[in-house]
């Protein structure tokens, strides 16, 4: 089975199990019905962005709709792309108080891609391994090289960039539980 097809068999699952029509997810998340029927049938690939704007709608993490890690994951395994960043999941954790999924990112070089609001009170933080990446809201980005990092609040729209090169990182997206 590939990607699109169990993204979209999860995708299908949680959008039932909120009692939600397609029409009304794709009301909510601003996504066409004709795409996400679509997405939900695996007749179309999702891009990095039509997810998160899925998911958020469904108040769920990312994670939710892709596949679990495989073990070692990173080198070959499958991940989604948007128009810059390329992300794949290498590991999710939940606990108590939280979700938070760990991907190794790739941001292509001289691309910029603004990401719309995710959950409230969401954070994202990137530990960059190689590149100059710049991260987070549009009105104050934070620039981070190698060995370096930065975090911020992903409940509001923010950008990730690679002006001078590819980046290469690994990004922690943490999703608070409860209210």
């Amino acid at each position: 089975m590939g990607l699109g097809d169990e993204v979209g068999r999860r995708l299908k699952r949680l959008r039932e199990d909120n009692g939600l029509s397609l029409s009304e997810l794709a009301r909510r998340s601003g996504v066409g019905k004709g795409t996400l029927s679509e997405l939900e049938t695996g007749r179309r690939n999702p891009t990095l962005e039509t997810l998160y704007a899925l998911t958020t709608a469904l108040g769920r993490p990312l994670s939710a709709v892709l596949d679990d890690p495989p073990s070692g994951a990173g080198a070959g395994a499958e991940g989604v792309t948007g128009s810059a960043v390329t992300a794949v999941l290498i590991e999710r954790y939940e606990d108590d108080d939280a979700a938070t999924d760990v991907f190794r990112v790739t941001i292509a070089e001289g691309a910029t891609q603004e990401s719309s609001a995710h959950v409230p009170r969401t954070t994202e933080s990137l530990m960059v391994l190689s590149g100059t990446a710049v991260v987070g809201p549009p009105d104050a980005p934070r620039t981070a090289g190698p060995g370096g990092h930065a975090q911020w609040a992903a409940d509001v729209p923010h950008l990730y960039g690679a002006p001078d090169g590819e980046v290469q990182g690994i990004l922690f997206v943490r999703y608070p539980k409860g209210g």
